[in-house]
Parts: structure tokens; C-alpha cells; sequence
């Protein structure tokens, strides 16, 4: 323990009390008796026409205990009366008069008590100290108190009877004055309580006390922490002192049966608004946060939990819900959804990811748990099936604005799609249940705007694999019945078309290929295959420019028709074996029944020769293995 003058406590309890006070440096300094000084015309000093004295012979005034202590100089008040302590509890001589002795011991005494007052009134001023004078108050009582327990161990260490205040313990008094100070700043806060008429009682006693509890600590660290030496860690010692007290305070009111407000309330202090305070520089730097440990032990807040997880699931269902019925309204009425850039557009998803995110969010940073939070959204699987039957009302309606809502609709499935893939706000099994009801839903959706294209194509379909298909216009017509179809599917968001032109795109090709191997046409020689060749390789041409133009990167549609268009026009066998093998590798759902009609349609090979290419097909898919992200074609035509 170091005093104003720098030196250790113990050597200035052998000092005497003149050397004391001197040590002190400026605090006396009140205690002087100076003449007014002005300067004479030689640049020295005069006092009353006399030369100054010089500062070794200025007169020092020692002030007494009383002085002291009403100057506030409370360590030196404390030493005085140790050294006092110290004489009246020497060797006692015969010569000492017995009475003046007691006299003086009681006078001692009752110093001891009026100081002990005084530092014990600095002590609980600590949190509203408004002077400097104060804050100096404040240092030199903390320093009293570190010489008073140095002075107790002292007289522990003699064998000799102490004097009756002997003990003092004023370290242990001082924590307990400081214990009951926060507990009074605690149960009467004096920050304001804010918006009170949006609060219920137990709220505006909450934030009312949690407000004390951060100005309080953040003048701590500020200002009292100056007035206490390090190893006395003062600011831990606060911390500790609110901790226990609030949390005491919130226990009592956990006890009660909360309702959903005041219970998220209550959870959000704990978890969030609490730590937070705690977690800021200027408390964390100077707090051990984690030896302060949890404000409400693990049941009390399971159960606080448990209530809030409910609440905040049961509102999120409620909002979600409400906007699936306004569409529902918006498609009873007869409305079209509305249009933004030309394309049809619904608010549904992003109303209900903003529930979603906003709820599931706040509910992670309030019970610092993102696998607790996730059980918010357990019931989301209940929202998208109804979502999903309302889908495939409109469908099955078909009603004049059900392609309007179905577009709309399919935005909504890609935003809740990338939603549901990109956060992590989902148990696992909710997650795929809803994933796979956006896929059936995506599917149903091409199925319903595609179907009146294919219906319109179907005659022009026919034509393929005949005889008038070699013809050129043939082709051209399909092509230009698609080109005109294409313009119904406007309305939708970039990505939703380019996903429905590529679905067209493939099953179009489908079409193709199935009705080629249908095997209407005869290639009896190699002109005629020649020719087949040319046909299908400007096909595959033609309709890949088409749908390129309208946003499709599918080139590998095109590459299957050119391939087989390759095995028309060769004639050696083993060529045609190698052109097999390639397909096949490409696409491991070829099958024997696929190569078997195309080869048919060269009817000048033999049925050996057919099937040494298809012996080479199953070889090769034997030897190999299909890797899972090839793409499948051929499983999806037919072939009787």
C-alpha cells in the first residue's frame, strides 16, 4: 500500500507524526499561513517592507485529527491514530499516570469511532461522487482502510491484549456497506423507466434496474476504480455485487407465472440486453465476465425458454398465415397479380421470409442458441403444404388469371427455395420436407404452362420420323408454331423462364428422339441414311438457335441429336460400334431397346450385326460406372 508521499505503509507507521504530515506533499498545504506577497522593483519579494524568508524558513502548520478529518484526509486522520494507538499501547512505565492514560484511550476511541463514520459515509458516496474533492475523499479513505488491515494484522502478530476496537476488519465493513449500497441502488433506481405506458410493471422494474446497473458499472470503471489500488480489483468486486443482486432480484420475479410479454421480457434481459452491457470495451476490459457465470439458474430458464420458443412459433405460423390468406383473397376476387418489369410477381415469399428471418433471428441472438431457435420454424412444413394446396387449386381451377398466379407463384417457389438452401434457420427433416414439396410444386407448375404448348405442337410432333419429315417445312413448322408458343410463357422472372424454356427445350427433344425411334421411316440405303443425317443434324441446329435465343445454355440437347444423327450416316460397323460406345458413356440410361430402334431404322443391317453393337453397349456399361451427376435423357423416352 503506497501513501501520498510514495512510501510503504509500514515504513510510515514508524514515522512520527511530524514526518508524516510533512510526507503528504500538497494536501497541508490548505494549513499555511502565507503573508500577501508582491513583488519590489529588484525582482524580489517583500513582505510588509520585509525581505521574504525563504521557503525552508516558512513556518508548516501540522494539523491535527480533527483538521483531518474535516478536510477529508482520512488516511491521515487513520495514522494519526495509530501512532496515538501505538504510544498509549507501549510498555506503560510507573511514571505513566493511570488516569490521564485511560483518558486518552477513550479519547482515542471515540476518534476511531468518528473516523470510522466518516470513512464509512465516503464509502457509500462512491457511486455519486460529484467533486473532486470527493473522488480525493474517496482514494484517501480506501488507503485508511488498507492501513487500518495492515494494522490488524499487526496486533494479531504481538502477544499482548489488543485495545477493544482491535479488530477493526474495516476491509470486511467496507464490502458490506458496498454490498448494500448496490442493493439499494437496485430495489430504488433512480434512471428513468422510459416508455412506462407501453410497459407493464414488471417491465419498467426490469429496465428500470438494468439501466442503474449499467450507468453504475460504467461509472466504476470510469471513475471509482481510480480511487483503489489493483489488487484490491474493485471492479470485479462491483461487478459481482450487481450480478448476484440483480440476479436475485429476477429470480424472485421468474417466480412468478409470466405472461408471453413479460417472460420475453425477461428472457431478453438475461440473455441479451445483460450481457451485452458486459461484452462493451470499457466493462469487458476490466471485468472477468465469465466467473460472473448465468443471472438464473439452467431450470428456471429452460422453462422461461421453453415459453418464449412457443410464443414466438405460434406468431410466426399466425403473420405467415395471414399472408398466404391475402393471395388467397387476391385470387378469389379475380385480381392479376400485379407486374413489375413485365413480370408477374407475388409478395407471399418475401412477406413470409421476413417473418421468418426477422422472428428466427431475434430469437437466436435472445437465446444465444441457433438449434433452439430453429424449433421456431418445426411448423413450417404446415404452411408450405398449405401453400402447396392452394398452388394446385389454381391449376386444377383453371381459371382465365390461373396462369397469371401460377408465374407469380413460381418466383415465389425460387426465392423460398434459395431461402430454405442458404440459411440455417431449419431443422434438417423441416428443410427437405419443404424442398421437396417447392419441387413438386415448380414441376406442377411447367407442367400446367407447358401442356397447352405441347397440345399445339402435337401435330407437327407427328410429322417426325416419316417420310414428309425429310421434307424441309416440315421441321420449319414446328419450329414456327414453337416460336409463336414461346411468347405465352412471358410474364416470368428471368430465371423462372429460362428454367421453363429449358424443361420445353428438353422435352421437345424428347418428343423428337421418341418419335424417330418410332420407326415410321425406312433408310433402306446410304443415300437415304445420308439424307436422315442431314435432317437431324439441321434440326438439332435449328431448335438449339431457337431456344438459345430465348435464354437456353442446354448445347448438350443439340450434341445427343447430332451423335445419333452420326450413327444414321456411318456404315461400318465397328464406326458405328465407337458412336454407340460414345453415347452411351455420355448417357449410361441408353439402353439396348433405344440402340436396337435406331438401328432399325438402317433396315440394311442385319439383325447379327445389330446385336454385335449392342453386345459392345451392355460391355461397355458394365465395365463402367455412372458417375451421380451425369445427366439422364434416354430414361425418359419411350421405346415399345
Amino acid at each position: 500500500m503506497q501513501t501520498q508521499s510514495g512510501s510503504s505503509t509500514t515504513a510510515t507507521s514508524n514515522s512520527s507524526p511530524e514526518q508524516t504530515l510533512r510526507a503528504g506533499g500538497k494536501w497541508f498545504k490548505k494549513f499555511w499561513r502565507s503573508p500577501t506577497v508582491r513583488p519590489n522593483n529588484n525582482g524580489s519579494s517583500i513582505t510588509n517592507g520585509h525581505q521574504s524568508p525563504t521557503e525552508e524558513e516558512m513556518p508548516v502548520v501540522n494539523p491535527n485529527f480533527e483538521e483531518c478529518l474535516e478536510g477529508q484526509y482520512l488516511f491521515e486522520a487513520a495514522q494519526l491514530l495509530i501512532d496515538r494507538e501505538k504510544h498509549l499501547f507501549g510498555e506503560i512505565t510507573e511514571a505513566d499516570a493511570l488516569k490521564a492514560h485511560e483518558e486518552a484511550v477513550k479519547k482515542l476511541a471515540a476518534d476511531q469511532k468518528a473516523l470510522e463514520k466518516r470513512i464509512e459515509q465516503t464509502v457509500q458516496q462512491s457511486l455519486s461522487l460529484g467533486r473532486e474533492e470527493e473522488v480525493s475523499a474517496l482514494t484517501s479513505a480506501v488507503k485508511a482502510i488498507n492501513l487500518e488491515e495492515e494494522q490488524d494484522q499487526l496486533w494479531r502478530q504481538r502477544c499482548r491484549t489488543p485495545p477493544a476496537w482491535r479488530p477493526k476488519k474495516w476491509k470486511e465493513h467496507h464490502d458490506k456497506v458496498l454490498h448494500e449500497l448496490v442493493y439499494s441502488r437496485l430495489e430504488n433506481p433512480s434512471s428513468p423507466t422510459g416508455d412506462q405506458e407501453n410497459q407493464s410493471s414488471i417491465q419498467a422494474d426490469i429496465q428500470s434496474m438494468g439501466r442503474q446497473l449499467k450507468e453504475d458499472m460504467e461509472w466504476v470503471v470510469e471513475v471509482v476504480k481510480n480511487c483503489y489500488p489493483p489488487e484490491m480489483d474493485i471492479c470485479n468486486f462491483y461487478a459481482r455485487q450487481y450480478h448476484q443482486t440483480f440476479s436475485a432480484r429476477l429470480k424472485k420475479i421468474a417466480d412468478f407465472v409470466l405472461d408471453d410479454k413479460d417472460c420475453s421480457f425477461l428472457l431478453r434481459w438475461v440473455k441479451e440486453f445483460y450481457p451485452g452491457i458486459l461484452e462493451k470495451p470499457e466493462l469487458a476490459s476490466n471485468i472477468n465476465t465469465e466467473a460472473l457465470g448465468n443471472l438464473l439458474p439452467d431450470e428456471l430458464l429452460k422453462s422461461l425458454e421453453e415459453q418464449y420458443l412457443s410464443k414466438q412459433q405460434s406468431d410466426l405460423m399466425i403473420y405467415i398465415g395471414r399472408v398466404l390468406d391475402e393471395a388467397k383473397k387476391e385470387w378469389d376476387q379475380g385480381k392479376e397479380p400485379t407486374r413489375d418489369d413485365g413480370c408477374y410477381i407475388s409478395p407471399v415469399a418475401y412477406d413470409v421470409i421476413q417473418f421468418i428471418n426477422g422472428i428466427v433471428t431475434s430469437a437466436h441472438t435472445t437465446v444465444r442458441d441457433p438449434h433452439k431457435a430453429q424449433k421456431i420454424t418445426s411448423n413450417l412444413t404446415d404452411f408450405m403444404q398449405r401453400y402447396q394446396n392452394f398452388h394446385e387449386d389454381i391449376i386444377k381451377q383453371n381459371k382465365p388469371h390461373s396462369k397469371a398466379f401460377i408465374k407469380a407463384n413460381l418466383s415465389c417457389v425460387e426465392q423460398f427455395r434459395d431461402f430454405l438452401v442458404d440459411r440455417d434457420l431449419f431443422p434438417e427433416d423441416v428443410r427437405e420436407n419443404c424442398l421437396r414439396g417447392l419441387t413438386e410444386m415448380k414441376q406442377s407448375a411447367h407442367t400446367y404452362l407447358l401442356t397447352p404448348v405441347h397440345k399445339i405442337l402435337k401435330p407437327h410432333y407427328k410429322k417426325v420420323g416419316t417420310s414428309d419429315w425429310l421434307k424441309k417445312n416440315t421441321f420449319e413448322k414446328l419450329l414456327n408454331s414453337t416460336e409463336e408458343e414461346l411468347q405465352e410463357l412471358q410474364g416470368l422472372t428471368q430465371s423462372c423462364h429460362q428454367e421453363l424454356i429449358t424443361q420445353l427445350q428438353q422435352e421437345m427433344t424428347v418428343e423428337y428422339v421418341r418419335r424417330l425411334l418410332k420407326g415410321e421411316v425406312k433408310l433402306k440405303d446410304k443415300d437415304r441414311q445420308l439424307m436422315a443425317y442431314m435432317t437431324v443434324k439441321e434440326n438439332a441446329e435449328r431448335l438449339h438457335e431457337l431456344f438459345a435465343r430465348m435464354g437456353s445454355k442446354q448445347d448438350w440437347l443439340k450434341e445427343i441429336l447430332t451423335k445419333m444423327a452420326e450413327v444414321l450416316k456411318l456404315q461400318d460397323i465397328p464406326a458405328i460400334q465407337m458412336q454407340i460406345v460414345s453415347v452411351g458413356s455420355a448417357y449410361p440410361d441408353l439402353s439396348e431397346k433405344h440402340v436396337s430402334a435406331l438401328l432399325k431404322l438402317k433396315t440394311n443391317l442385319s439383325k447379327a450385326d445389330r446385336k454385335i453393337v449392342k453386345t459392345t453397349l451392355s460391355d461397355t456399361l458394365k465395365e463402367s460406372r455412372a458417375d451421380p451427376g451425369t445427366r439422364t435423357f434416354f430414361s425418359k423416352v419411350e421405346v415399345r
